[in-house]
């Protein structure tokens, strides 16, 4: 469990989408502000999941070759699929010129509700459906999957604590290379795309496998 939450955390935390419209919102006339309510949104999203998992499980992981375990597998294994075939489609498919997002225009009279909105849209939430079957064999009885848990979530969220804490520290200096980093995620963003999704994907997938046949 514990590696294919740290494979996850890490393909959520580097996705462009959502980091290029972190460092929009701050630099904002209320940025920090709004940035807060942006990683807390992301935070809380990922910690509800986790926690309707744990309601539907009693924080008990399921007999090896359960029902039960055996579908969350299967759940593992088509979400490997669906990603490895959305990032082949999104590899083959014509190039499109990538012009801001609608919001952005807007983003400057941001509310920290709205903010906290536009994590929850962002959110990979294919990538977040394989963390959710993934800690269903987390045991809440022991402080290592308590642990690992926490983890997932913290490393999920690492990029956006990262820059949060960077404006705040050093505002200047952070403007002018996160801005130069958003850019050069706008010109990449189709690869990291169909990198995240792939590598995920296929992980996932001879994951599952493995476990299906073990």
């Amino acid at each position: 469990m514990v590696l294919d939450l740290m494979v996850i955390g890490t393909a959520v935390t580097l996705g462009p989408l959502h980091n290029s419209a972190f460092i929009l919102l701050l630099f904002t006339r209320r940025g920090v502000r709004l940035g807060l309510a942006f990683l807390l949104s992301w935070l809380a999203d990922l910690v509800a999941v986790i926690a309707v998992v744990m309601l539907l499980t009693g924080g008990r992981p399921p007999a090896r070759h359960s029902a039960p375990s055996t579908a969350a597998i299967i759940a593992k294994l088509v979400i490997g699929l669906a990603l490895v075939l959305y990032g082949l489609y999104r590899h083959h498919r014509p190039p499109r010129p990538h012009g801001p997002p609608r919001w952005a225009a807007r983003i400057d009279n941001a509310s920290p509700a709205t903010a906290a909105g536009l994590a929850w849209l962002l959110q990979p939430w294919g990538l977040v459906a394989a963390g959710a079957a993934t800690v269903v064999d987390a045991d809440l009885s022991t402080l290592s999957d308590w642990l690992a848990l926490a983890g997932y979530c913290l490393l999920a969220t690492l990029s956006l604590i990262a820059m949060e804490m960077y404006v705040v520290r050093e505002p200047v200096a952070a403007e002018a290379r996160l801005h130069a980093l958003r850019s050069r995620l706008g010109r990449h963003q189709e690869r990291l795309i169909v990198s995240l999704s792939v590598a995920a994907g296929l992980w996932l997938t001879a994951r599952s496998v493995y476990q299906l046949v073990a």
